[in-house]
């Protein structure tokens, strides 16, 4: 088959990979229909994450089964399914607690890579969830991105406890930032700001439910946040970057007793306990748990009540993966959507 290798910083190759096949009887194995360049993606592209060998790439993944194991029950060939970029058992007590992500069992599918023709997916029956039925082409954008993107960003809202009455502000507005948007609006939010930079993603920030833009990063956006909100700062803040800067202005546009959801790859990120203590503010987040998720925004996708393939603004064949890539890092592109 035909799949995404990186080779070093700024080398993407489409090559020839091996054809997946079933290794364990819980695994199935995917004709894969769509796949993404993820912004986590970047950071091993940009060389900030090191690898000495050749990798393949990709972890957002939507597709039609082909093949199951033996133990396989809930998922059948045929049938197109959406999964999660960490496969879990979706039975052991951490999964049955809402964090599938750091399941006891939990296998990470970019280490499988699924910027691919086919994909093999672990513990089958607990990281993927089928469709009503075959979905149309246009829902197809829509559901990749509950793969993670949407995932993560509904997780972020639900983190830092976005709902009715609250205002929540968003660090970064990549495809993550953008779906916390829609997720927050969602969940009720009565005031949803959004940190940007870039007039198209403020455009579809304000699409999705943002009701202020402000261009200012740094404590420089900390100060126009609390002058928007009487001082206080946001009742909800959520952190989609994972640099020190945004980590902590995430932390310094909260008000005592709010919410922190960070779900950006942390690199580099330290924080002053003096100054964490005083805050009083909450933070959760790490590894978005999709698999909780999926079955509910599966169903509003299929409803048509949100619309999340709008993040994705460069649609490639994929072969043309290297220049998704490169459209993404020079921030071209928002999000870039692969088609094997």
């Amino acid at each position: 088959m035909r799949g995404a290798v990186l080779h070093g910083p700024g080398d993407v190759r489409v090559e020839d990979r091996p054809d997946p096949r079933i290794v364990q009887p819980t695994d199935a194995i995917i004709r894969v229909t769509a796949a993404c360049v993820c912004g986590s993606d970047l950071w091993p592209y940009r060389g900030v994450d090191k690898s000495d060998e050749p990798v393949p790439m990709g972890h957002e993944y939507v597709g039609v089964v082909e093949q199951t194991g033996d133990q396989v029950e809930t998922i059948k060939v045929g049938d197109f399914v959406v999964g999660s970029f960490f496969a879990s058992d979706n039975t052991c007590e951490i999964c049955r607690a809402g964090y599938q992500s750091r399941c006891v069992h939990a296998e990470l599918i970019g280490a499988i890579g699924t910027q691919a023709q086919y994909a093999r997916i672990p513990l089958a029956d607990g990281t993927l969830v089928a469709t009503p039925g075959m979905p149309d082409a246009d829902l197809v954008p829509s559901l990749l991105t509950a793969s993670d993107v949407l995932g993560t960003g509904w997780f972020a809202a639900v983190a830092a406890e976005a709902g009715p009455g609250k205002t929540v502000a968003v660090v970064g507005d990549g495809a993550v930032g953008l779906l916390a948007v829609l997720a927050a609006g969602q969940l009720g939010a009565e005031r949803i700001v959004v940190f940007s930079r870039h007039p198209d993603r403020q455009r579809l920030a304000v699409e999705y439910g943002a009701t202020d833009v402000i261009t200012e990063r740094g404590d420089q956006g900390v100060a126009a946040l609390k002058e928007l909100t009487g001082g206080l700062g946001a009742h909800s803040v959520i952190e989609a970057v994972g640099t020190q800067e945004s980590m902590m202005q995430a932390i310094r546009s909260t008000r005592p007793g709010g919410h922190v959801g960070y779900v950006g790859v942390t690199h580099g990120v330290e924080l002053p306990g003096e100054e964490l203590f005083f805050s009083g503010v909450h933070l959760h987040g790490g590894p978005a748990p999709v698999r909780r998720f999926l079955p509910e925004l599966i169903g509003l996708i299929w409803d048509r009540t949100i619309d999340p393939g709008k993040v994705f603004d460069l649609d490639l064949p994929l072969e043309q993966a290297a220049e998704g890539y490169r459209a993404m890092d020079e921030r071209r592109a928002v999000k870039t959507l692969l088609r094997p």
